[in-house]
């Protein structure tokens, strides 16, 4: 057999799929691939020593063996014609790889079933997640690019408590008012009752305002700016949703007192540019920039702006970060005071500002399909995976050794490249592993790459194939890498706006939403109106409300009306369900 017909078939699909076939009552159960099974597959290829692992005919009364993800067989029992008088139920084979629900059929599942493969694991206590290696290596890189970002902007990260006393959460009644479902209290110490439960942050501004207090007293302390990497705890909720909508997750939280409001403005717009790079440069995820709704600002703030991506599927918004000037409200409430170089007393202007996990849930629905996980390179732990493709009488060493020799030169340029060298898969399953796991940029190498000095790559965002000389590989993955980021987010984008429908009654309005598509309106701009909104569209499925008012405003023609109360419009908003 040649390598070509061996690199083909191992990685076929269907081959790595249960293959039944019924001859004479005898049934052929297809369970996986390997190396060591040649002989068996004659069956199905007469003239090629193609590799199935764990081949097996049995009469329908036998005992079938399953091996699973695991490597290790079960036994179990097909009910024949004396089987106790009930028939059990067909059993079918499983193998640990590729996905039971397809992405357009039942995201919900789907979305699982991804998330399950090595980026989550789910906890013993509902809402609760464990971040897998795979994932938080994805939030160290954004971390790292955002951390050395902040700090051009002479941003310093500290470290807050945990708790936080009732006195201090209650202060500022708005806040804790838009919490206060949220919040999570510590009532006991061991089986003693505290005297005063304990509040754990859902976010930090009671925590850490007390102490800019005590911190800032004249114009020479300002700005003060800082950051803190933490997590946050948000309990009160239904439908947790990994990434999305959990009840403990990691996030950066800045906080930044200034003397002026122009100073403040700076800074808003400052962050929520970093935070569109990290959506579209990293994440490789369209997003708009806009300014949220009176009702969906942060609670007790002046303002706040975002950044929103969509996700097609579901004909959600996201919102993906925030960024939100405060005011002088806090300043007020906790006697934020600065004496100015005139001598007199003044509040100072308020920021904070935030992203977290959830980055990783949008660019899982955003990017994955039915073969599971892809990965934008910028963010992947591993960007460049190398396969080994040996068969019969093939130079395994030499291949082995060149797929060392191919992961050190791409290391050696600043490739993160890893190779798979385990002997117990066949060159199949770990095409299909790889491809769950969303590694970028996969390279095969069999005897005929050795023979003519070449490799072979496998795009996973497009599934394109191409053979490379050795002596030009570092240059080309590199480029290959860049093509791929640059694909994933036209392609992102296109589906997006694919998305958008604008709209200028309140019946294309309820058409488009029941389209799932995301709707850009002319709006009065009252609070009133959105909650009549969202109370007309309350369902099964939740209700729509603004998700923002983009900043690159489309042409609003004079004498347009608003879509929801025939009132003149007064800019153009995006609406939608969302998570």
């Amino acid at each position: 057999m040649s390598p070509n017909t061996w690199r083909d078939i191992s990685g076929c699909s269907s081959v790595r799929k249960l293959a039944k076939s019924e001859s004479k009552g005898l049934q052929a159960v297809t369970v996986s691939l390997s190396i060591r099974s040649l002989l068996f597959a004659s069956a199905f290829f007469s003239s090629s020593a193609i590799c199935l692992n764990r081949l097996t005919y049995l009469k329908k009364e036998e005992r079938v063996e399953m091996a699973g993800a695991s490597g290790k067989k079960e036994k179990v029992d097909k009910a024949g014609p004396s089987g106790g008088g009930k028939k059990k139920k067909d059993v079918k084979k499983e193998t640990g790889l590729g996905l039971s629900v397809k992405k357009d059929e039942n995201f919900g599942e789907w979305y699982s079933e991804v998330c399950k493969h090595e980026m989550i694991e789910y906890y013993d206590i509902s809402g609760c997640y464990i971040l897998r290696p795979w994932s938080m290596a994805i939030w160290e890189i954004m971390q790292t690019f955002f951390d050395a970002e902040i700090k051009k902007m002479k941003v310093k990260n500290c470290y807050f408590p945990l708790f936080v006393s009732p006195g201090v959460l209650e202060k500022e009644k708005d806040h804790i008012e838009g919490f206060a479902p949220e919040v999570a209290w510590v009532t006991k110490s061991g089986k003693s009752d505290l005297e005063v439960p304990i509040a754990i942050r859902p976010t930090s501004e009671t925590v850490m305002y007390p102490y800019y207090s005590k911190w800032i007293r004249g114009h020479r302390d300002l700005p003060l700016k800082l950051n803190q990497w933490c997590n946050v705890v948000r309990w009160e909720f239904s439908n947790p949703t990994p990434f999305i909508r959990s009840r403990e997750f990691l996030w950066q939280e800045g906080h930044t007192a200034f003397a002026t409001k122009e100073e403040a403005d700076e800074e808003v717009l400052q962050i929520l540019e970093l935070y569109r790079r990290i959506y579209e440069e990293y994440l490789a995820v369209p997003v708009v920039k806009g300014m949220k709704s009176e009702n969906e600002k942060f609670a007790g703030g002046l303002y706040t702006t975002s950044v929103e991506a969509f996700i097609p599927n579901t004909g959600r918004g996201v919102q993906g970060a925030t960024s939100h000037c405060l005011g002088q409200n806090f300043a007020k409430m906790f006697e934020i005071r600065y004496e100015d170089e005139e001598g007199k007393r003044e509040m100072v202007w308020q920021n904070s500002w935030a992203y977290s996990t959830r980055t990783i849930g949008v660019m899982i629905m955003t990017h994955g399909d039915d073969k599971g996980l892809i990965l934008p390179p910028k963010v992947a732990s591993v960007q460049v995976v190398v396969i080994p493709v040996p068969y019969k009488d093939a130079n395994t060493q030499g291949i082995f050794d060149a797929c060392t020799a191919t992961v050190s030169a791409l290391s050696e340029a600043g490739i993160r490249a890893e190779e798979d060298l385990r002997d117990n898969y066949s060159p199949g399953w770990k095409y299909s592993n790889w491809e769950m796991k969303g590694v970028p940029l996969r390279i095969e190498i069999g005897p005929r790459d050795l023979e003519n000095d070449q490799v072979r790559t496998v795009r996973r965002d497009n599934g394109v194939k191409e053979d490379i000389p050795r002596g030009s590989l570092v240059e080309h993955v590199k480029e290959l890498l860049e093509k791929i980021q640059q694909n994933m987010y036209e392609v992102a984008k296109q589906k997006r706006e694919a998305c958008v429908q604008e709209i200028r009654t309140w019946d294309e309005f309820i058409s488009a939403l029941n389209l799932k598509k995301l709707i850009l309106a002319p709006w009065c701009d009252e609070e009133e109106v959105e909650r009549d909104v969202k109370a007309r569209t309350k369902g099964e499925t939740g209700a729509a409300k603004t998700l923002c008012s983009p900043f690159e405003q489309p042409e609003l023609p004079e004498g347009t009306l608003c879509f929801a109360s025939g009132k003149p419009a007064k800019k153009w908003t995006y609406w939608g369900r969302s998570y």
